[in-house]
């Protein structure tokens, strides 16, 4: 009988059972994972089509401007070309007059002007959108005279500014004397700029805002530099490796400005589904840790109770032993009283000795084994001894002791009782004909009792499971004999019993290890 056969089986099929829950679960996972993701890329594509909407807008914008100040130098020109014409025709008399220059730009209405002399001072301004009260606000104190200086100052000051951004205009008004016209963009071109501004501020705040977009870096491809994100505490230091990050996680999208320059959008995925993507492993920790826990508890209460079999089977086995064993010892006395034959009744006293032997061994299993500090070769001797007539001739029967006592402590009922049933094995494994050694051997820390048989030995898928109850090679038997090895070793004598080697056609080499006396 080979139950633990069965209850293996049983193991490998809910093991298969679990392994495919835990395969469909994150197949069902992963596809809910898959698809937040395409969402997200979705949201993400979105947002990059919203941007170069935009962009497209801002360069419309720009563009607008260009014209603009094309129209608004061409407007210019003429004024300036007109200057230079009314300049020559109001000079034939040698006389000089600025009134007609000043004419023409009093015409100007949008952009504003400053016209400078070769000496760089002020001959007159246009469209500037302050004047002296300006000045006033800031210098209460100053008189009339430091007034005017401070304000010339001033447009001196702001037609180099001027000049920087737009070329002036120079003209010779008469032979030898220069004007130079410094102009910037007009009120409606630097109003339309502050709503570009603000329009590009809008996407910046939209972009930053956003609080439902996955995290963006929004890169020129030329460049490599960071024209946007959403990453709050976003440090430049550190971009490369955010921007690696996020190359690993999804491939960028491409937007085409349309005018040959093309930006990267890189994004990340979002918490949740960085979350939801861990869910499962965490969710099966979780499960596991708790199916752990439990089967740690009932575990423990099941070896609990078997314990508590095992100590009352033991009981009852040897008080069911005793009522008989009494009434055999009785028996014999009158056997021998009315003169029976002597050899019978010797015999009989051997076997109820043996009885006794048996009985004294259960007794202990069930209440608890006293262990003595012993000579060990002792026992060993004496168990061998008792076994070697009653194991076949056929079988080489072989004991290697040391010269020294080896102590130990140890119950010697008990282990004789291993070392039986572990030698019957072998003999059974042998079919009763081969050789059977039984060698002890100590060290600082253990002492080995070596059992070597040349049977058919053991497969190695069945090393683990020799000692488990139920296990059996038998057609009859319980599978209890090496069970009850193990128990008796290793809980009565915080010892160790398993297979030292074993090869199938070979034979196989049980070893027992005893904690020596210190």
């Amino acid at each position: 009988m080979n139950l633990y056969s069965n209850k293996q089986k049983w193991k490998i099929a809910l093991l298969i059972f679990a392994l495919l829950l835990v395969g469909a679960s994150l197949f069902v996972s992963n596809r809910i994972v898959s698809k937040v993701a395409l969402r997200e890329k979705a949201k993400a594509k979105q947002w990059a089509g919203t941007i170069n909407k935009r962009i497209e807008l801002v360069k419309l914008t720009n563009n607008t401007f260009t014209e603009l100040r094309e129209k608004e130098r061409e407007k210019m020109q003429l004024w300036i070309d007109a200057t230079k014409e009314v300049s020559m025709a109001t000079n034939l008399d040698g006389s000089q007059n600025y009134d007609f220059p000043l004419r023409i730009i009093g015409q100007n209405k949008d952009i504003p002007v400053i016209v400078l002399d070769d000496n760089r001072f002020i001959s007159g301004s246009r469209n500037l959108g302050f004047d002296t009260s300006d000045i006033r606000a800031m210098h209460p104190n100053a008189s009339k005279r430091e007034l005017l200086q401070l304000f010339d100052d001033s447009l001196i000051v702001l037609a180099d500014e001027w000049e920087k951004e737009n070329p002036p205009f120079r003209i010779e008004i008469y032979e030898g004397l220069f004007m130079t016209y410094a102009y910037t963009d007009s009120k409606e071109i630097t109003r339309l700029e502050k709503e570009r501004d603000s329009l590009i501020q809008a996407f910046n705040n939209d972009l930053l805002n956003n609080k439902g977009l996955v995290p963006v870096l929004l890169v020129n491809s030329k460049t490599d530099e960071i024209i946007g994100t959403n990453v709050e505490k976003f440090d430049s230091k550190n971009s490369r490796s955010y921007l690696d990050d996020l190359k690993s996680q999804n491939p960028p999208i491409t937007i085409d400005f349309n005018n040959g320059e093309k930006n990267k959008l890189y994004y990340g995925n979002s918490p949740e589904l960085k979350q939801l993507q861990y869910f499962p492993y965490i969710q099966f920790t979780v499960i596991g840790l708790f199916a752990l826990i439990g089967y740690l508890i009932f575990s423990t209460f099941r070896k609990a109770e078997q314990n508590q079999v095992w100590a009352g089977m033991a009981k009852e086995t040897a008080h069911q032993l005793g009522t008989p064993l009494s009434s055999l010892m009785a028996w014999i006395q009158l056997l021998e009283a009315q003169g029976a034959d002597e050899m019978a009744t010797s015999e009989m006293q051997k076997d109820i000795i043996r009885l006794e032997k048996v009985t004294d061994r259960f007794s202990k299993i069930g209440s608890g084994a006293k262990l003595d500090s012993t000579d060990i070769s002792q026992t060993v001797q004496n168990i061998t001894t008792y076994l070697r007539p009653r194991i076949s001739d056929k079988v080489d029967f072989t004991v290697e002791l040391p010269e020294v006592p080896v102590t130990a402590k140890h119950n010697a009922s008990l282990i004789e009782w291993v070392i039986e049933n572990i030698c019957k094995n072998a003999v059974d494994a042998m079919e009763a004909e081969g050789k059977l050694n039984v060698t002890l051997h100590g060290s600082p820390e253990w002492v080995h009792i070596d059992i070597k048989d040349t049977g058919k030995g053991i497969p190695s898928n069945q090393l683990k499971t020799i000692f488990s109850p139920g296990f059996s090679t038998k057609k009859r038997g319980w599978g209890l004999g090496l069970s009850l090895v193990r128990r008796i070793v290793k809980e009565y004598h915080k010892g160790r019993v398993f297979v030292l080697e074993s090869q199938v056609g070979v034979g196989t080499t049980f070893r027992i290890s005893i904690p020596a006396d210190s």
